[in-house]
């Protein structure tokens, strides 16, 4: 089975499960971004996670949450910011596109400046942050210990789980961090994602998020590179990994134009099943005309809206009324 299909088919059986937010290949370092991509990240609710979904449905700039920027008086965005103002100016125009500044009609009309407010406090939202390392097939195993190795001693995650198809030996857990969990996951090869069984093999320790963490940067001949990452720096990139898991989530993949493929929902989510192959595939990497079971000429209609069935299976919500009020003066006029 190959990696996409078995992530695809997993993701959807913990959103079946679970009450919180499911995404997919999102980073997991701090010190070198894009150094450890995360293969499934589940965010768990937090206190104030209805406030969130209220806000806005799509990921919130980071710089935009940072800012000076609040809910009281109004404020000239240049001052609100403390980076590059380029960084500043697209976090703005971003932040009032998805709902989360607004512009002060009349304290700019008076200044001939722009001046913006929060149109509510950002919220205590998420809890417990959980990374899924993929990995269907041990006996292949790539830098699967090195990956497991960083996600422990960095310590951003509350709990790394390792999932896979394979059966799990002695000499498998050996070779993983004794922190790390996992799963063996069973699947009914008749369905995409239909009976997926998650049996438990190891439980996960807890990890230590508020405390420094040691990541490491490049391997040498006899030494690596690492980088001590303070507890500050991990809750800020544990923030942005909250935050681009709300507004990305997992369905972040294609359709082929090919008859031979068609939407599959055994598992409650819609897949790209492709007959030919008999199994789901990664439109981007495996199909297009070079493909022996390609079918240009009898292409299904495969539209789907995987917006609306996030919308319809999760709390996740895509079009939500927002907190946008009503300024008096000048947007009376439009």
């Amino acid at each position: 089975m190959s990696e996409f299909a078995f992530e695809l088919e997993l993701c959807a059986r913990l959103e079946e499960r679970g009450e919180g937010i499911v995404a997919r290949q999102l980073g997991g370092s701090v010190a070198d971004p894009g150094g450890r991509i995360l293969d499934v990240l589940c965010v768990e609710p937090g206190p104030e996670f209805d406030e969130r979904v209220e806000l806005t449905s799509e990921t919130i700039p980071d710089a935009a949450i940072e800012s000076a920027v609040g809910t009281g008086r109004a404020r000239y965005w240049k001052d609100a910011f403390d980076c590059h103002p380029e960084r500043a100016r697209n976090a703005t125009e971003r932040a009032k596109e998805i709902g989360f500044f607004e512009r002060d009609r009349e304290a700019s009309a008076t200044s001939n400046r722009e001046y913006v407010r929060q149109v509510a406090r950002y919220p205590d939202w998420y809890d417990r942050i959980v990374g899924i390392e993929n990995k269907p097939d041990l006996g292949r195993p790539g830098d699967l210990e090195m990956q497991l190795r960083t996600d422990v001693s960095l310590a951003l995650l509350d709990e790394a789980i390792l999932a896979t198809e394979s059966y799990v030996t002695r000499a498998h857990l050996n070779r993983i961090p004794d922190e790390v969990g996992v799963w063996r996951v069973h699947r009914d090869e008749t369905a995409a994602g239909d009976g997926l069984e998650i049996e438990v093999i190891r439980e996960p320790a807890p990890l230590v998020p508020d405390v420094p963490g040691i990541e490491p940067l490049a391997a040498h001949p006899g030494r690596t590179e690492i980088e001590v990452v303070s507890p500050d720096a991990k809750a800020r990139a544990r923030r942005r990994l909250a935050e681009r898991a709300y507004g990305k989530g997992w369905r972040t993949y294609e359709f082929p134009d090919c008859g031979a493929c068609r939407p599959a929902d055994a598992s409650g989510a819609t897949l790209p099943y492709c007959e030919w192959t008999d199994r789901v595939v990664d439109a981007n990497t495996e199909c297009g005309p070079d493909c022996p079971g390609h079918e240009p000429e009898s292409a299904a209609d495969l539209s789907t809206d995987l917006e609306a069935e996030r919308d319809r299976r999760t709390a996740w919500t895509a079009d939500p009324d927002g907190k946008r009020r009503r300024q008096s003066g000048l947007d009376r006029f439009g």
